[in-house]
């Protein structure tokens, strides 16, 4: 401090007042009088040593040096973790805070106002409070990875990307699907839990359909698919609020970071499967949960190690499996039909309503809650699955056999019966062959009998005797034109100005 001797010079040299000296340095008459006060207190005299300099001078006087904290202050990043666990309390953590040196500690009610102090400091992702293993927040990437045909190189179909985050320890789970259909989101849910080797006590998804059926602010109704898979592994559903983004901040923080750590390294590959992106997101994923966090201490792995993981509940028993539940009425070939392919049920039920539960291998039916048949799942369109059990005895005569088909047939013609009878006959059960007898039949209702019939003869002429050829001749009447026409009319069209198929190849 530079006023220091001017002060000792005023007073000592020119013999000034306490009150001339500070009006003429713009002191206060206090600091002259502590100033002058100090100086004899030391081990100083005037004139001073032409050694001592202005910083060496005010150290002499004041005593400085570095300045000691009377009260230690607590370390308040190690009191953001462990409020995380579940039951701990600020009380707790400051009688521990106090057992090291009660002499320097702070008391309860500072303690708990500088920690404050120091979380409205934080950012506004850190200072909301998690208990560890409570929530899990899950949304969708906006981004998404094309999946490439590797023969012509058209994308087959855009992968959705996954994201689910632990809100305690931001932990995160990442993986590509086909799609945000239902079956995709529930099963995402599933191997999330698998990875994470534990269930948190809340979901927080966002407002998808798969998800929320209706949105609302306090009652949303869920998605009972996703209801039954949460009760599953007994955890419950806390959709975020409608216009409400404060509420998975957890999980846009996640998204972006994900966007960021993952897909702006993926944006030059190309993937041929959604396995092979899979793989790669995996290897992306463990860096991103092991590489140390700049805002918490140790990286996401640890942290979910010593909070997350101990405090998650156990994976039940089973693997929950997803189940597509639909209501089918059935019909008089005693079939059901699920995704283009008819199964069997009892013959006694046929005009009862049944409820179809197909798992990823087995088709379950039900009739007033009771089970009572199942199939293998089959993938193939237009095809049978029938159990011989199913089928009526014969003695019993069912109201539309296969003989009395063919009987209302040839009553219509005898290209009726021959169409009729080459249903019968190409399918590995005639009462396969019910649905498609009756829709000729029931022709007549709009065309008539003798349309029909012509119909029927001219489908048997072309040598295609399928429903759906005596269907197209009967709506563009072509039943009555000669064969040699309605062969020239299927015919291609050719003619110098006609690309063909070599054209775009």
């Amino acid at each position: 401090m530079r006023k220091i001797k001017d002060v000792l010079r005023l007073k000592f040299e020119v013999g000034l007042s306490h009150r001339d000296i500070g009006q003429c340095l713009s002191l206060g008459p206090s600091t002259v009088s502590e100033i002058l006060s100090r100086f004899k207190s030391s081990d100083l005299s005037w004139p001073l040593p032409e050694a001592i300099n202005d910083k060496t001078l005010e150290a002499q006087l004041y005593n400085t040096g570095p300045v000691q904290r009377q009260k230690r202050l607590p370390d308040f990043m190690l009191m953001q973790q462990e409020l995380k666990r579940k039951g701990m309390t600020k009380l707790l953590l400051w009688e521990e805070y106090c057992a090291e040196d009660s002499a320097s500690a702070y008391g309860y009610t500072q303690f708990c106002e500088h920690y404050q102090r120091w979380l409205k400091k934080q950012k506004r992702s850190m200072r909301q409070h998690h208990i560890a293993g409570d929530k899990l927040f899950i949304d969708y990437c906006g981004p998404t990875v094309p999946i490439v045909n590797p023969d012509t190189g058209e994308v087959r179909y855009h992968a959705q990307i996954f994201v689910a985050t632990l809100g305690a320890t931001n932990y995160t789970y990442v993986e590509a699907g086909r799609s945000q259909r239902e079956e995709d989101w529930i099963m995402a849910h599933v191997r999330t839990f698998r990875y994470l080797g534990g269930v948190p006590r809340l979901l927080v998804p966002d407002n998808l359909k798969s998800a929320v059926t209706k949105a609302h602010r306090y009652a949303p109704t869920m998605n009972e698919n996703y209801a039954k898979m949460a009760r599953h592994y007994g955890c419950a559903i806390v959709p975020a609020r409608p216009y409400k983004p404060k509420d998975k901040a957890k999980a846009e923080n996640a998204v972006l970071i994900v966007e960021r750590w993952i897909l702006m390294r993926l944006r030059r590959e190309c993937f041929y499967t959604l396995a092979s992106l899979n793989a790669r997101i995996k290897v992306l994923m463990e860096e991103l949960n092991n590489r140390p966090q700049r805002l918490h201490p140790g990286s996401r792995r640890e942290q979910f190690e010593l909070l997350d993981k101990p405090a998650l509940m156990p994976l039940p028993g089973t693997t929950y499996e997803y189940i597509d539940s639909k209501r089918a009425k059935v019909g008089p070939d005693y079939h059901v039909l699920y995704q283009k392919h008819a199964y069997s049920v009892p013959h006694t039920l046929v005009g009862n309503t049944v409820t179809i539960e197909a798992s990823g291998s087995v088709i379950s039916i039900y009739h007033q809650n009771q089970l009572v048949t199942q199939h293998a799942k089959s993938a193939k369109d237009g095809g049978f699955s029938t159990q011989k059990e199913h089928m009526p005895d014969s003695h019993v005569k069912q109201r539309f056999s296969a003989e009395r088909l063919l009987h209302w047939a040839e009553n219509i013609g005898v290209g009726t019966r021959g169409v009729v009878q080459w249903h019968i006959h190409s399918r590995q059960h005639p009462e396969q062959a019910i649905k498609s007898c009756l829709a000729i039949l029931n022709l007549t209702k709009q065309h008539g009998a003798a349309r029909l019939e012509a119909a029927c003869q001219k489908a048997l002429l072309l040598e295609r005797p399928h429903r759906s050829v005596v269907m197209n001749l009967l709506k563009h009447h072509q039943e009555s034109v000669p064969s040699t026409a309605v062969e020239q009319d299927e015919q291609p069209v050719t003619h110098h100005n006609i690309r063909g198929q070599y054209y775009y190849q």
